[in-house]
C-alpha cells in the first residue's frame, strides 16, 4: 500500500470533528492547511465555509489533492516551513507536522507572521508514539534510543504533542484551548483490530532509520510491537494533542 493509500485509510480513525468544533467561525475565512497531504482536512474546512490553500512538499500527494477538485480548496507544492503566501490569512491548520520540526518555536514565529490581526493557529500532534505495553525490555530500549537519536539529530520529536502549548506560548501566541483527542489507531486500549495492526506494520516499515538502528533485531522488534498491540492487555500512554491559539496581534 503506497503512502497516499495509507493516509486515506487512516483518516477514519481520527476525531477531527472534535477539533473542528473548537475553531473560530470559518465562513469566508482564508485558511492555510500546512502539510495538507491528500487534502482531507482542507476538504472538511472548506465544507465548513472556509477558503483553503493546502501546501505540502510531496508532489504525489499534491497531485492527488488537486485531482479531487475540492470546492473551496486549492493546493500548492511548497515548503511549509516558509510558505510563499501573499497577504495575511485568518487561520493556519497543521495536523501531524509539528513533530518534524523539533525546533518548532522558530517555525511558529514564521507562521505567526502570515496571520492577520486576531488570526489563529490550530495544531494536532502525537506524543509518546511508542509508549505501548506489554513490550519486552529489548524492544523498549531500541525504540527509546531511536526516538532520542531522532530528536537529537533534529529529525523528529516523538513527544511533540505534549509540548505544543508551551511552544505556542514561547512563539508569542495566546493558547485558547488544549485538549487530548481520542484516536482509534494511536491511543487505544485492548487488542487492536486487523486494520489497525496493518497500519502500524506499514508505519514501522516506513521507518528506515529504525530498521538501520535495529539491524538484525528489527524483525523481532516488529513482531514484539505488533504482538503488544494485539494483546487484550494492551495499554498505552500515547496521546493525540490538539491546541488552538491566537496570534495576539
Amino acid at each position: 500500500m503506497d503512502l497516499s493509500a495509507q493516509y486515506e485509510h487512516q483518516y477514519r480513525w481520527r476525531c477531527w470533528q472534535q477539533a473542528y468544533q473548537a475553531l473560530p467561525p470559518r465562513a469566508e475565512a482564508h485558511l492555510l492547511d500546512l502539510g495538507c497531504s491528500l487534502g482531507d482536512q482542507s476538504r472538511d474546512l472548506a465544507a465548513l465555509g472556509a477558503r483553503v490553500l493546502g501546501i505540502d512538499a510531496d508532489e504525489q500527494l499534491i497531485t492527488i489533492a488537486r485531482s479531487r477538485q475540492i470546492p473551496g480548496a486549492t493546493f500548492e507544492l511548497g515548503d511549509i516551513r516558509e510558505p510563499n503566501v501573499e497577504g495575511p490569512v485568518d487561520g493556519i491548520w497543521a495536523s501531524f507536522v509539528a513533530a518534524y520540526f523539533p525546533d518548532l518555536m522558530s517555525v511558529l514565529i514564521r507562521w505567526r507572521a502570515l496571520l492577520g490581526p486576531g488570526g489563529w493557529i490550530a495544531l494536532t500532534e502525537v506524543s509518546s508514539l511508542f509508549a505501548h505495553e506489554p513490550l519486552s525490555a529489548g524492544a523498549r530500549s531500541l525504540l527509546d534510543t531511536y526516538a532520542r537519536e531522532a530528536f537529537e539529530a533534529g529529525r523528529y520529536d516523538f513527544d511533540m504533542g505534549c509540548k505544543l502549548a508551551s511552544h505556542l506560548a514561547l512563539a508569542g501566541f495566546h493558547v485558547e484551548a488544549s485538549r487530548v483527542l481520542p484516536d482509534q489507531e494511536l491511543s487505544f486500549t485492548g487488542a487492536a483490530d486487523t486494520d489497525v495492526l496493518n497500519a502500524w506494520a506499514e508505519r514501522l516499515y516506513r521507518m528506515r532509520l529504525l530498521q538501520e538502528r535495529a539491524r538484525q533485531s528489527y524483525p523481532s522488534l516488529q513482531d514484539d510491537f505488533l504482538q503488544c498491540l494485539s494483546s487484550p492487555a494492551h495499554a498505552t500512554e500515547c496521546r493525540v494533542h490538539f491546541c488552538i491559539a491566537r496570534s495576539g496581534t
